[in-house]
């Protein structure tokens, strides 16, 4: 944070964006907030990832101390996929725009004029609703459980592979994901990614600090704990998943290993229906 704070001093930016969606750390927004407010920025937190994990109270909240928060409403939060624009308080804008009758326009107006017209299309009622539901879902005390079982699946999922010698960006989780550099392993982050998807096992390729590889390549992966937790996971399930991954990158062009862990992926998720009283068709 001391970074952050010069790199604030010595460029005074008009705004200071904090979140990323490979970070496997809590956020200190307070901290980011005192920073933001010494140069005189706006503080705009995007908590895309987090986001249900936040609502559950097991994240530390930005709405507080952040002028600006965004998010999608599904992954943590589990909801049809959609983005939303939220204000602890609202405030004027900083540039002083004005109406023509001179009166200073709130940063609330701001930010709705610049979504619809301007970039909107016509709302889409069904998948509202479907927002509304996840709402609702994310006030019961049952999601709290869940967000509590996502958090101990990633930890279980991190201390794994670090049992296994790979190399985790921030060393371990305080959410529902991991970053992994494969560097070590040898194998690249696209290569990861193509030979996991073919034995059923969804995970992406990211780019990962310093990273030696394109964009298009990348030297690592992104695993989260989101999905499996919906579907029931605990921690011991998870672990089987690193079992799956680990042996899959020590061989990764071996079509024959890929086939039989496909095999045994799609028998073990028969336990997992994802719709209840539902099996694996």
């Amino acid at each position: 944070m001391d970074k952050v704070e010069a790199t604030a001093i010595r460029e005074q930016p008009k705004m200071i964006i904090c979140g990323a969606s490979a970070y496997s750390r809590d956020w200190d927004y307070a901290r980011f907030r005192a920073i933001a407010d010494k140069v005189g920025a706006l503080l705009l937190a995007d908590i895309a990832h987090p986001a249900g994990l936040i609502a559950a109270g097991l994240l530390n909240d930005p709405m507080e101390h952040c002028h600006i928060v965004t998010s999608t409403t599904h992954k943590t939060l589990r909801g049809p996929r959609g983005g939303i624009i939220m204000m602890g308080k609202n405030f004027e804008n900083p540039w002083g725009r004005t109406t023509k009758k001179g009166t200073v326009i709130k940063m609330s107006s701001i930010l709705n004029s610049g979504v619809f017209p301007g970039m909107q299309g016509g709302p889409l009622e069904h998948v509202i609703a479907g927002k509304a539901v996840a709402f609702y879902e994310a006030l019961q005390p049952e999601f709290k459980i869940y967000g509590q079982q996502v958090i101990k699946n990633a930890q279980a999922m991190a201390d794994a592979f670090v049992a296994k010698d790979y190399k985790l960006i921030s060393e371990g989780s305080d959410n529902h994901l991991m970053l992994i550099d494969l560097r070590s392993k040898g194998v690249t982050g696209k290569q990861a990614e193509q030979g996991l998807v073919k034995a059923d096992l969804t995970v992406n390729k990211n780019m990962v600090p310093f990273d030696t590889q394109s964009p298009f390549v990348t030297s690592g992966i992104r695993i989260g704990t989101a999905a499996i937790t919906t579907r029931g996971f605990k921690e011991a399930d998870c672990v089987k998943v690193v079992d799956w991954i680990d042996h899959l990158i020590q061989n990764i062009e071996n079509e024959e290993a890929i086939l039989a862990t496909r095999k045994e992926v799609n028998t073990f998720m028969e336990a997992f229906p994802l719709y209840e009283g539902v099996g694996i068709v």
